[in-house]
């Protein structure tokens, strides 16, 4: 499978607490921290849901 690189661009303050659990759950709690995770259906629909939060990148 192919990797994504995930990097948190904005804040999660005043959104969703699903949205705020989703963050979580792909492995981000700070603004500009990244996390590197296989690219599988699942990861990639969570991605979307919080997409004008992050920043995705192909390795």
């Amino acid at each position: 499978m192919a990797k994504i690189k995930i990097t948190q661009i904005k804040s999660v303050i005043d959104r969703s607490e699903r949205q705020k659990k989703t963050m979580i759950a792909l492995g981000l709690k700070k603004i500009n921290k990244s996390v590197e995770v296989e690219a599988t259906p699942q990861i990639i629909g969570m991605v979307k849901q919080v997409s004008h939060l992050v920043a995705i990148e192909n390795i």
